[in-house]
C-alpha cells in the first residue's frame, strides 16, 4: 500500500445498531456514502465504531463489509486495548479480512510510563508486517504519548504515521518539524484540521465526515492543494458541525444527525445512550444549516 493513500480525510466510521444488533446493511449504506463523498480512507473499528461493545464475529464482519464496500480505498482497522496479548489476538483476527493498516490507540487505564509506551508499540510492530498507525486520545486513554516518544517509534519500519488528539498543538507541532521523511501526522479533532494541516500535517481522520463526507474532504484536499482560502472558507462553514458532534460523548451526536438524515437508528450500546433530546434538536439544526436534510 502506497503510503501516500492515508493523506487526505479518512472517515473514523460509526457502528450502526438496530434491536441490538449490528445493522449491517446500513453500514454498508455508510462506506458507500462516504466513498461518495470522495473520503481518502475508511477507518472502521475505532473509538467512534464503539468497539469494545463489539463481538470479534462482528468485528470480522464489519471489516470485510468495510473492505468490499470500500473501491479499493485503504481500510485503517483499530485493534488497539490495553493488554499486548489482547492487541495481537485483535490483529491475528483481522489480518486475514483485507486490513491494509492497523490503528492502535495509546493503553488506557493502565497509564502507562513513555518507556512503556514504547516497548508496548515496538512489540505490536512486531507482531504484523502490516502498517501500524498509532493513536493518542490522552482525553479517553488518561495518558498522553510525548512527541520524543512518537519520533523515538517513528525509526520503526512499519510504524507509518500517527492520529494526534491530544490538542496539545506545541506536541504536534514538535512531532511534524521531527519526524522523518514519509512519517504521517493525521488530526484526531475535526476542528484542527485546517490549523494543524497549515502547519504541515497530513490530514485528518474525522467524525464528521461520517455526516459530512464531500465537505470535510474537500477542506482536506484543499490544504494539500495549497488552497488555504478555500479550505479556510470550509473549515468556518464546517465549525459548527465540529464542535456540535462533541457536545455529546463521541459518537452520541454524529449517530443522532445520521438517524435524522435516516440513514440508521438511533441506537448505541451500554454504557453509551441515545442523545438527549436538546442534543438531537441541535445536530438536525446543524445539519439543516448544511444543507444535509
Amino acid at each position: 500500500m502506497n503510503i501516500n493513500e492515508l493523506r487526505g480525510c479518512g472517515t473514523a466510521l460509526v457502528t450502526p445498531f438496530r434491536d441490538g444488533q449490528v445493522d449491517y446493511d446500513a453500514f454498508a449504506a455508510l462506506v458507500d456514502y462516504q466513498v461518495k463523498g470522495n473520503v481518502d480512507f475508511l477507518v472502521p473499528l475505532g473509538t467512534t465504531g464503539e468497539t469494545p461493545c463489539l463481538t470479534d464475529e462482528e468485528k470480522i464482519k464489519v471489516l470485510t463489509i468495510a473492505k468490499e464496500h470500500s473501491c479499493g480505498k485503504p481500510v485503517v482497522a483499530g485493534v488497539g486495548t490495553n493488554s499486548l496479548e489482547h492487541t495481537i489476538a485483535n490483529i491475528r483476527l483481522l489480518e486475514p479480512h483485507g486490513v491494509d493498516v492497523f490503528l492502535v490507540v495509546v493503553p488506557y487505564y493502565n497509564k502507562p510510563p513513555q518507556e512503556g509506551m514504547y516497548q508496548y508499540f515496538k512489540a505490536v510492530a512486531a507482531a504484523t508486517s502490516k502498517p501500524v498507525l498509532l493513536y493518542n486520545v490522552p482525553g479517553r486513554t488518561g495518558a498522553n504519548l510525548e512527541a520524543a516518544t512518537t519520533l523515538r517509534l517513528a525509526q520503526i519500519e512499519n510504524i507509518i504515521g500517527i492520529k494526534e488528539a491530544s490538542s496539545n498543538r506545541g506536541q504536534i507541532l514538535e512531532i511534524i518539524e521531527g519526524r522523518p521523511e514519509g512519517f504521517l501526522v493525521l488530526s484526531g479533532n475535526d476542528d484542527e484540521t485546517f490549523p494543524l494541516m497549515k502547519a504541515g500535517a497530513d490530514g485528518v481522520i474525522s467524525v464528521a465526515s461520517n455526516i459530512a463526507p464531500e465537505p470535510v474532504a474537500k477542506l482536506a484536499h484543499a490544504m494539500m492543494e495549497g488552497k488555504v482560502e478555500k479550505a479556510a472558507g470550509l473549515h468556518e462553514m464546517l465549525s459548527p458541525l465540529f464542535r456540535n458532534c462533541f457536545v455529546e460523548s463521541n459518537p452520541i451526536p454524529a449517530k443522532a444527525a445520521l438517524a435524522a438524515m435516516g440513514m440508521m437508528c438511533n441506537e448505541l450500546r451500554l454504557p453509551l445512550v441515545p442523545s438527549q433530546q436538546k442534543t438531537y434538536d441541535l445536530m438536525v439544526e446543524t445539519i439543516k444549516d448544511l444543507k444535509l436534510l
